[in-house]
């Protein structure tokens, strides 16, 4: 049978790690879900207002830790028994298995007549990249860290075996690729994210402010960008909320250049994009959202030349870079930029090479080439 009539009638799951917060991850797999508008949605744990806001009538598969005390607001003190939770869902009746993971999801066991697809947004990074970093940034008394690095290395072991357990890997960028070599032994399939292009608009003009927006955690490096913009007196606006807001706004002081708007809706988080002088992109991150975001908005971006910033901005076309997450870096890289040199309506054509459409289109095409080798095999 020709793929493209089979992959009509697959039965299709979909499996995603957790649903307790909205990110790059969850808009992947809210592709996904319209993609194969019948498959039902298995993930960890989900938050209520976030389930309804995208899936209020989708079938969702929960474990058993979305029934457990704190499940929900404090899924990580669960960590340890979220690998058996991924094993304990029973995908044997369907044909093609879709994940989309940063940790658990890929772990789960399919029946051996199942095609198991991951998109992977990073090897578990507190696994393995970012293992000590993590470790350092808990707020624990160094022997519970001790206990903390054994439940890791024994989260790794497993982490490795379920690594295995995927047929296929799409990688989200080339960093991700890189990883997905180093740790797992992998080769991986380049599918860039999708990027919501057409809620962004193009304003014609820009106000006297810089943006920048995330979850507030210290592996995010917002603190050297309020540091230098402290020292500057140019003003900053911060959208978003997290474990390292209270720090952030200590390192503020009493700076009146630097506003903090805490968690915005879409509309106003729309509005900034469009009308910031640039957005300050200061972390590494394995793909990278939020630039993407800031350039269908027509306003270039000042990013940190590490990961997927690099594959998805053009130095000096749709932004700039510094070499150093430090506020000197930071202070020279702003002092030196210079807005005019920046044509909105190119940038803007540059990131819609990121769209939700193209995504759904170098999806198919690889679900259906890889649905029809993996029938040839088996």
């Amino acid at each position: 049978m020709h793929s493209r009539i089979s992959i009509v009638y697959m039965k299709v799951a979909l499996i995603h790690d957790h649903l307790a917060q909205d990110g790059g991850a969850e808009a992947v797999l809210r592709v996904f879900a319209e993609m194969y508008p019948e498959a039902p949605i298995y993930t960890l744990l989900y938050e209520q207002k976030n389930a309804d806001k995208y899936y209020k009538n989708r079938r969702i598969e929960t474990s058993i830790i979305q029934r457990l005390p704190g499940g929900v607001k404090h899924y990580q003190w669960y960590m340890p028994f979220m690998p058996m939770a991924v094993e304990f869902f029973d995908l044997s009746r369907y044909d093609l298995v879709l994940s989309d993971s940063a940790s658990f999801a890929k772990g789960v066991i399919t029946s051996p007549n199942a095609l198991h697809i991951n998109y992977c947004h990073t090897p578990t990074r507190y696994l393995w990249s970012d293992t000590h970093l993590y470790i350092q940034e808990l707020k624990y008394n160094k022997y519970f860290k001790k206990l903390i690095f054994l439940v890791l290395s024994y989260i790794r072991i497993w982490d490795r075996a379920a690594a295995d357990r995927v047929d296929e890997y799409i990688a989200n960028s080339k960093t991700t690729q890189r990883r997905l070599k180093k740790y797992y032994k992998k080769k991986s399939h380049l599918i860039y994210p999708p990027v919501e292009i057409d809620q962004f608009k193009v304003s014609q003009n820009y106000e006297d402010f810089y943006l920048i927006g995330c979850r507030l955690v210290p592996y995010k490096r917002v603190d050297v960008v309020v540091l230098a913009f402290r020292e500057m007196g140019l003003k900053l606006k911060v959208f978003g909320d997290g474990v390292d807001e209270k720090r952030l706004r200590k390192i503020a002081g009493d700076a009146g250049n630097i506003e903090f708007l805490g968690r915005i809706n879409n509309e106003t988080r729309k509005n900034l994009y469009s009308k910031c002088i640039a957005f300050i992109h200061p972390q590494e991150e394995d793909f990278g959202i939020t630039p993407l975001e800031a350039m269908a908005s027509g306003r270039p971006v000042i990013a940190y030349r590490k990961g997927g910033a690099k594959e998805t901005i053009i130095e000096n076309e749709t932004g700039v870079f510094f070499d150093k997450q430090k506020k000197e870096d930071i202070i020279e890289v702003v002092k030196n930029f210079k807005v005019e040199n920046f044509d909105s309506n190119n940038i803007r054509r540059h990131a819609e090479n990121f769209s939700v459409d193209k995504f759904k289109i170098n999806i198919k095409e690889y679900i259906n080439k890889s649905w029809e080798e993996f029938n040839k095999n088996n």
